[in-house]
């Protein structure tokens, strides 16, 4: 009853409790600021038990979202409770999670029926208890950053862009989706399920993890030439802060689903950063004076995306004789390279990573756990090599995430316009400890 009780109040409008008033001294932070601390203050607080999918924490998270697109004046299409939908886990059960959904329609009669996406990830890893001399205690993982942050530039950004509504030629969609770090459940039920009209979905802005921007701040686009092309254009104007285009991944996260889309997505981010995936990532390592100006530029870029040319589906052709002599990204085959007939990376690491994997005793005795970013190349033949460790957590786990992939079986090789390559390929493996229950 308790527990159904909270996720109910999470729905209801929201009042300002001592605990997430600003101090005396933040009385001269600008509105967004202000904003963005009173929003991470609440996603990242202890109460949210960090925003597990399917928990109670996530289920408040999305009701504070709602309360506040709302509050900024968007048309909720989600319902009171959100787009409610279910995993169904190894165990038997159904593991239920939502998307929160709104839109600011846009004015011109030719355009508004097509859609930018602006989303963000609800969830983070939630809790986990672990003894210290025999008596148990709790670990929450806020999740401030990863993805607190991102939710509180969305929030703003949404309020912005719903003051503005006038300027804008295409609605715009905005999307807090739940269940994020289960594959991108969330956005795969958007697109696949929720939202019957992908096909009017011009292009998507993922924002995940802004809040450490002393670290830079990147934009990822899987080298779409249209999308690097409008990056340049808004860059070459008067902006207080410009992202940085990267060639590679710097996390993995919902773009990713609306690409397989192929829907043109560009994901921005101030990248991973030391306190990533632990209960280190509190509201105290966010610089949200970089988050302010990143909402800055994020606001021109998203009015410049809404108004410009429908972006293609498409990535640079230049140079692609060039390209056959060397690696070619996974994302630029013709023909992906397949392991057991499948050209999903996720079925590589369910079929052969997660069923080899070895958790180090020593890392679950000290309740070590995240995402190792790996790189790797599959030859020709189809055999894996050069596997090298991206962006690692923590020694043990990179290690043996290195040892599984490099233990691969063959694969089968992509091809580019007939001709086998050499194929680079990122892959995030997971360590994650299960939660005890309580007794």
């Amino acid at each position: 009853m308790r527990r159904i009780l909270a996720c109910l109040l999470a729905f209801l409008p929201l009042s300002v409790s001592a605990q997430f008033r600003p101090s005396y001294g933040a009385l001269e932070d600008s509105e967004a600021v202000a904003a963005m601390k009173e929003h991470v203050g609440f996603l990242a607080s202890a109460a949210l038990e960090g925003r597990k999918a399917g928990s109670d924490g996530e289920c408040e998270a999305a009701g504070y979202v709602t309360d506040k697109l709302a509050s900024y004046g968007l048309e909720i299409f989600s319902g009171s409770e959100g787009d409610l939908f279910g995993l169904k886990r190894e165990s038997g059960d159904t593991l239920t999670s939502r998307n929160v959904l709104a839109v600011i329609p846009g004015y011109d009669p030719a355009l508004r029926e097509q859609y930018i996406v602006i989303g963000a990830r609800l969830d983070n890893l939630g809790t986990m208890t672990y003894p210290v001399d025999g008596v148990p205690r709790e670990r929450i993982y806020y999740g401030a950053n990863g993805n607190a942050s991102g939710l509180a530039v969305l929030l703003e950004l949404s309020r912005m862009l719903a003051r503005s509504s006038i300027l804008l030629k295409r609605s715009v969609i905005i999307a807090a989706f739940g269940s994020s770090l289960e594959t991108g459940a969330g956005a795969w039920y958007f697109l696949n399920r929720s939202f019957p009209q992908t096909d009017r979905i011009a292009a998507m802005i993922n924002l995940d993890m802004l809040g450490t921007g002393s670290n830079g701040f990147y934009a990822y686009t899987a080298s779409n030439p249209d999308l690097n092309t409008l990056l340049e254009q808004v860059a070459a104007t008067l902006q207080p802060v410009v992202p940085e285009v990267v060639a590679l991944e710097p996390v993995s996260s919902d773009h990713r689903i609306f690409y397989d889309k192929q829907i043109p997505s560009v994901f921005f981010t101030t990248g991973r950063y030391p306190e990533y995936n632990t209960d280190r990532d509190t509201p105290s390592i966010l610089e949200y004076d970089g988050m302010e100006r990143e909402l800055e530029y994020l606001y021109n870029f998203t009015v410049a995306l809404v108004n410009g040319r429908r972006p293609e589906f498409r990535r640079e052709e230049a140079g692609k004789d060039d390209v056959l002599k060397g690696v070619v990204s996974f994302f630029d085959c013709d023909v992906k390279p397949s392991f057991f007939r499948s050209n999903d990376p996720a079925d590589f690491l369910s079929r052969w990573v997660y069923s080899y994997l070895r958790y180090p005793q020593s890392a679950i005795d000290e309740g070590v756990q995240g995402r190792v970013l790996v790189d790797f190349i599959i030859d020709e033949k189809g055999k894996v090599g050069q596997v090298k460790v991206a962006r690692g957590v923590d020694p043990r786990l990179d290690a043996e995430a290195v040892r599984v992939i490099s233990a691969s079986p063959d694969w089968k090789p992509g091809m580019v316009r007939g001709k086998k390559v050499k194929t680079a390929l990122s892959v995030y493996v997971e360590f994650r400890l299960e939660r005890k229950k309580k007794r």
